[in-house]
């Protein structure tokens, strides 16, 4: 089993509560828009895995790949920042899942928390909204959930407080 933490469009701003929320996790994923130093200290922590956001540098572009498609315990995994949700994909999301669809597909980008299953693509969608204090979102929020035997399970929506 895999405990991981989920977190995007952190803009530059790492909430010390972060840490707290993730103590227990094995792994962190970024969703992108980590903006500066937001990814070191992360991989410090805990294993970090990610894509770049919109608004990453190339320090960030770098080390991290604008899609990034993994196996979890047995669950295929992609990860676009910029990706949409089920019925709104983006055109590289869209690339990506109708050559190989994911068993869960996660994006960042619109600031907004949403958990979903694709009933078309038969896939789950999770975006887990904005951790940083920089968009329009009021409550800035983060995910916890586990993978094992090929299941995801136990999906956690942690808010850390307004913007």
């Amino acid at each position: 089993m895999k405990r991981i933490g989920l977190i995007s469009d952190t803009h530059g701003f790492l909430d010390d509560s972060v840490f707290k929320h993730f103590k227990d996790c094995d792994e962190i994923w970024h969703a992108g828009d980590f903006g500066p130093d937001v990814a070191k200290p992360l991989a410090d922590f805990k294993p970090l895995r990610g894509v770049y956001g919109n608004i990453d540098d190339k320090t960030i572009s770098a080390e991290f790949p604008e899609v990034l498609r993994f196996k979890c315990e047995g669950v295929e995994v992609l990860m676009i920042h910029i990706g949409g949700y089920p019925g709104r994909f983006s055109l590289k999301a869209k690339q990506e899942i109708y050559t190989k669809s994911p068993d869960l597909f996660i994006s960042g980008h619109s600031h907004i928390l949403k958990v979903m299953y694709d009933d078309k693509n038969k896939f789950l969608h999770i975006n887990p909204g904005a951790a940083g204090k920089h968009g329009w979102h009021k409550v800035r929020t983060l995910i916890r959930f586990c993978i094992s035997e090929e299941k995801i399970h136990n999906l956690e929506v942690i808010e850390l407080g307004t913007r």
